[in-house]
Formats: C-alpha cells, sequence, structure tokens
C-alpha cells in the first residue's frame, strides 16, 4: 500500500489531529514528498514544514523536481544557520538557530501556522530522531506534548515524522498518548 493510500485509509475521516508517523530510513525522504503532496494536493490545503535535517534551499530543489506545489508551504529551517554564515532571507521560509533551540522552533512554528490564513492547514514536524540526536528524551517528549497542544489549538492536521528505529520506540511509548494515532509508512 502507498504513503497516499495509507494516509487516505487512516486519516480521511479525521477533521484535525496529531500524528506521529513511523518511516523506514530508506523511504524517509520518499515518504516526506508523497505527506506533503498528499496535503497539497489531494486535501489541497497549505502548511508548514519543520526541516531539521537538510537545509531549506535542498527542500526546496527537491520538492520542485517531485512537483510539489511550494507555494502552499512555509517552511521552518533549523539547519541552514548551523552550517552557512549566508543566508538569503525568503518569505517562503522561516530561518532559526539549530534543532537544540526548541524555543526558537515554537516561536517559527507558530508565526508560520498563524501566517497561513487558510481555516486548514496542515504541520509537518521532521523528524522527532533528530531532535533527540540534539536533545535529552525527557525534554523531546516535553516540547512535543507542547507542541501537539499547539497543534490542537490551532486545528490543524500535524504529523510529527520519525525514524522506525529501536532507539526511538521508548519516545514513542511515551508520546502516543498525546497523539491520535502511531501511523507506520
Amino acid at each position: 500500500m502507498s504513503v497516499r493510500e495509507k494516509m487516505q485509509q487512516e486519516l480521511s475521516s479525521l477533521e484535525e489531529f496529531v500524528v506521529i508517523a513511523t518511516v523506514a530510513p530508506k523511504e524517509y525522504q520518499k515518504t516526506n514528498i508523497e505527506i506533503v503532496r498528499y496535503f497539497t494536493e489531494e486535501q489541497n490545503i497549505p502548511g508548514v514544514y519543520i526541516t531539521l535535517n537538510k537545509p531549506f534551499k535542498t527542500m526546496k530543489a527537491l520538492f520542485e523536481k517531485h512537483n510539489v506545489n511550494l507555494k502552499k508551504i512555509i517552511f521552518i529551517d533549523s539547519v541552514t544557520q548551523t552550517s552557512s554564515t549566508k543566508i538569503e532571507k525568503t518569505e517562503e521560509c522561516l530561518f532559526i538557530g539549530n534543532p537544540e533551540n526548541l524555543s526558537d522552533i515554537s516561536i517559527a512554528t507558530d508565526q508560520a501556522v498563524l501566517a497561513i490564513t487558510s481555516p486548514k492547514k496542515f504541520l509537518l514536524f521532521d523528524s522527532l530522531s533528530t531532535l533527540l540526536i540534539y536533545n535529552k528524551p525527557e525534554t523531546v517528549a516535553k516540547f512535543i506534548h507542547f507542541l501537539a497542544s499547539k497543534m490542537r489549538t490551532w486545528s490543524i492536521k500535524g504529523i510529527i515524522i520519525t525514524l522506525n528505529k529501536k532507539d526511538d520506540h521508548e519516545l514513542i511509548d511515551k508520546l502516543t498518548p498525546f497523539c491520535d494515532l502511531i501511523l507506520e509508512l
């Protein structure tokens, strides 16, 4: 079953949700593209893509290559400032310090979500696994609980990506009560 079919089957009856999506490392990039296409094409809704793994410039080129409608996405990039001294500001992206700075991620997310005027919107958080590299599991659990609460306040469709790794299962178990569904993609 494709990512789109799985999402359609599991999520179509939910108006708004917070979901943790576990993804096989080899399918990670393809799955993220399909998730964004599902929301921007099938659901026809705009959203926010928080990237902790690849710079905005890389994500933009990747999405363009796969014909993803970038006019429907605001990016939050926590990678570029850690690896580059020159950042070209753009209306398409909010650049923040690094994945360790959860306060900046929270503030930028709030700004981006509120900037979208559509009553329906999505948020894709990429990825929980990367947060665990920079932060302690307890800190990540608190942050995701906070973010899930914000998603519910915003009444949006929220997907939190994590790699399907043994190390992440304990954290996923802690986060399950905050989510509507664990979706294996």
